[in-house]
């Protein structure tokens, strides 16, 4: 069996080939079922969570990923996500491979908003807003460049020196890339807003939204976070990575039906229908689009293939 660490599995999984892989994922037959979510209490001010999401393709490959969730850990400069991936021969159940989960998931995380985003976000779309100064934050930032020519990145944290140490990750000379300390200006000026917070409170408001605008909602994935108000929920047309997950576990979406201001079916799409074009999410160039991203075991699947079949390829 074999051990996979962090380094190799970034090597591995290029943003470009991972945004396909994914791409193909969604249009194959890949079994998923809901993740167990679990709340670990603390002595912290926030409670843990341990997540299980298991993914398999018949006769082929089974993956199950354990993931923890840490919110405090931030504040003793530790990453507050980490996570293992366990890869099983689907023929048998052998083991195959342990692959650093936290890795893997940063990764397939941001190419799943890159692959929403070539979908949803205008062709024309060249500034991007970096909510959140988090791990996750360089990796949404350099995988929807993938597929946009941006050509602006303005970036905000509850910590404005965060936002400014975020800068020197990056490294792009022919991208203007600031850090911002009004939140409200940043997304007037952005044609792309992707947030990455474990926030509790809306940070976005709707009536802040811009005709045209894509907004990428990844970091909450409890029905107590919220990362923007309902009107904002209500403004555009939504788009989810699976509907199963996100009604459960979207707060965004969970408050707005609560308020009876959003009905499970005014959503547009989830992200299997639009990559086989059944549904399309945007229509036209003034329309806000919004994905909702609480994390699919699919895409787990889809990364830890393309690692092993990548080091296949180097031997």
């Amino acid at each position: 069996m074999q051990f996979i660490d962090t380094q190799t599995v970034a090597k591995m999984l290029p943003y470009d080939q991972l945004i396909e892989a994914l791409r193909a994922a969604f249009k194959n037959q890949i079994h998923s079922p809901e993740r167990t979510q679990y709340r670990i209490e603390t002595d912290a001010t926030s409670d843990a969570t341990l997540l299980l999401m298991p993914a398999w393709k018949k006769s082929q490959h089974i993956g199950i990923k354990v993931v923890s969730v840490f919110p405090e850990n931030t504040k003793n400069s530790l990453s507050a996500v980490n996570a293992s991936y366990l890869l099983l021969d689907g023929k048998n159940g052998i083991p195959k491979a342990i692959l650093d989960g936290t890795e893997l998931t940063l990764r397939r995380t941001a190419c799943a908003s890159a692959l929403a985003a070539d979908y949803l976000a205008r062709d024309d779309a060249s500034s991007l807003l970096m909510v959140g100064t988090g791990n996750l934050a360089p990796h949404l930032i350099e995988a929807h460049m993938q597929l946009r020519d941006i050509k602006k990145v303005m970036i905000w944290g509850r910590d404005h020196q965060k936002a400014m140490a975020l800068i020197q990750k990056l490294n792009h000379k022919e991208v203007e890339v600031t850090a911002i300390k009004d939140l409200y200006s940043g997304v007037q000026m952005a044609d792309l807003v992707s947030c990455a917070t474990l926030s509790n409170t809306p940070l976005i408001k709707g009536e802040w939204l811009k005709k045209g605008q894509h907004i990428d909602l990844v970091g909450a994935f409890t029905p107590e976070m919220h990362e923007v108000d309902s009107q904002a929920v209500t403004l555009a047309n939504v788009v989810v990575d699976t509907y199963a997950g996100a009604l459960s576990e979207s707060g965004e979406l969970i408050d707005a039906i609560k308020k009876g201001v959003f009905v499970k079916e005014d959503i547009v799409a989830e992200m299997s229908e639009l990559v086989k074009r059944e549904k399309i999410g945007r229509n036209n160039r003034n329309e806000i689009t919004l994905f909702k991203s609480v994390g699919a075991a699919l895409e787990d699947l889809a990364a830890a293939e393309l690692v092993l079949t990548n080091l296949s390829e180097t031997i």
